[in-house]
């Protein structure tokens, strides 16, 4: 159980969410037909990276100093930010695995981008139904929210098929 419950709470979060919509806008964005997947997952992880240290920073911002009345050291700033932003890098796990095997010319490029994304898709329905699932919602609710969170990722892979 205690691996269910750090697993919900490290990987259904808006932080997860948001990066893992953001890691597959930059998988999108950064794949044509002149990158290979070595490239991609280089650029993507290291661009997502950034975006997770602006996070840290700016929660780290929001969180130092007097709050309410409690006041908050710098160095637990900087920890509750870095546990607070962590599903961001999190969510990217899963999606990156296709661009390994990318990586070592186990799949093509192309394949492997495919693959990244629709993880990517797969990846944020599994959390928009357990995301409903955790407030007891009805298995058609969780079904609908899992295709509405699933319909960004869908989205991307959309944008992506248009521009290339």
């Amino acid at each position: 159980m205690k691996v269910r419950a750090w697993v919900r709470s490290r990987f259904v979060t808006v932080d997860a969410v948001y990066g893992l919509i953001l890691y597959a806008a930059l998988v999108a964005g950064v794949s044509d037909s002149h990158t290979d997947s070595f490239e991609v997952l280089w650029f993507s992880l290291s661009s997502l990276v950034v975006f997770w240290g602006a996070h840290v920073f700016a929660g780290t911002v929001v969180r130092h100093g007097e709050t309410d009345g409690v006041t908050t050291r710098l160095r637990s700033a900087i920890w509750l930010s870095i546990g607070a932003s962590s599903g961001m890098l999190y969510a990217a796990i899963l999606p990156s695995v296709p661009l390994v095997l990318g990586a070592f010319h186990l799949l093509s490029t192309d394949d492997a981008v495919n693959y990244s994304l629709l993880a990517s898709m797969l990846t944020l329905g599994v959390m928009g139904y357990q995301s409903f699932a955790r407030r007891g919602k009805s298995v058609i609710i969780r079904i609908l929210g899992a295709l509405g969170t699933a319909s960004f990722g869908f989205l991307v892979i959309l944008i992506n098929y248009l521009a290339h």
